[in-house]
């Protein structure tokens, strides 16, 4: 069988450094590359004798601030496009888009739960959801018989050495001796069943909008419950505080980040023809504190 030949677009990005590791468990199966897209270099090169692109490049999910607002659409938007589009026409077969559950919209508060289904309409509120959205769909039409475009619209990913508020809760709970007990539901995926997925979607040169994430929903209090026992520690759970945070819930979006809701139907990600989730949640957190 020959090599699937991948090509990273986004050199050292959490996503594109973690599925170069991952893959290296099949070296007689995959040949990968990684190339930076910053300044016009990339343009030189030639993907023609790529079976795939993955494009990871982008710029997270780290400012409101409206000087951002141009840097996001060219990122994040105009440069996917571009380099999509050079793949089609240099008769890549398969072009991957690390999309983003946020072209559906912040975080929900608790008071407002919802479940995103196949029915649900994109609402992206802010300029990284849009301008992650305008990308997903434009490049959604590039999509034919000849050139497979898949668009993975993943949750909040995690694992070791990753960034985000994950982190953040990391930190916390080696210290904190309480943590407010409100009970919200979010979709998340650990790095190595997200590898594990696309390297499946590229396995099968499939197409389409994707939806992974962990068999588990958890909470924030999960967390924070798993990372303490680990850690050895007690931690009191209290809901005094609840009040206050539903307060703040209705118009904080670090506050949403931390205790809002955001979900997919299960039945979204589970009807593929491949098992992905290899890491259980209290595994995953495991692996991500101490390694494997």
């Amino acid at each position: 069988m020959d090599k699937k030949k991948i090509l990273i677009t986004g050199k050292g990005s959490y996503i594109g450094t973690s599925f170069i590791k991952w893959l290296e468990q099949w070296p007689e199966r995959y040949e990968i590359d990684e190339i930076s897209v910053r300044g016009t270099k990339w343009k030189d090169r030639d993907f023609s004798h790529y079976d795939v692109v993955l494009h990871v490049a982008g710029i997270a999910h780290v400012s409101a601030d409206p000087k951002m607002k141009e840097e996001y659409y060219r990122v994040n938007r105009d440069l996917a496009i571009e380099i999509a589009t050079k793949a089609k026409e240099e008769h890549v077969k398969q072009f991957i888009f690390m999309s983003s559950m946020l072209v559906y919209g912040s975080d929900n508060n608790s008071l407002n739960q919802t479940i995103i289904n196949k029915d649900t309409v994109t609402g992206a509120n802010d300029f990284y959801g849009r301008s992650k959205l305008e990308a997903d769909k434009a490049i959604q039409q590039m999509n034919d018989r000849e050139y497979k475009v898949a668009c993975i619209r993943t949750p909040m990913v995690y694992g070791p050495g990753c960034k985000g508020n994950f982190p953040k809760l990391i930190k916390f709970s080696k210290w904190s001796p309480i943590f407010p007990k409100l009970n919200n539901k979010r979709s998340m995926i650990y790095i190595d069943n997200l590898c594990e997925f696309i390297k499946l979607n590229i396995d099968y040169n499939d197409s389409g909008l994707f939806f992974p994430q962990n068999k588990e929903y958890v909470s924030t209090v999960n967390i924070v419950e798993t990372l303490v026992k680990f850690y050895g520690r007690k931690i009191i759970f209290t809901s005094l505080f609840n009040w206050i945070i539903l307060i703040f819930l209705s118009f904080s979006s670090f506050m949403n980040k931390i205790f809002g809701d955001k979900i997919y139907e299960k039945e979204l990600s589970t009807h593929y023809d491949w098992q992905y989730c290899l890491v259980d949640f209290e595994k995953s957190i495991k692996h991500t504190l101490w390694g494997k």
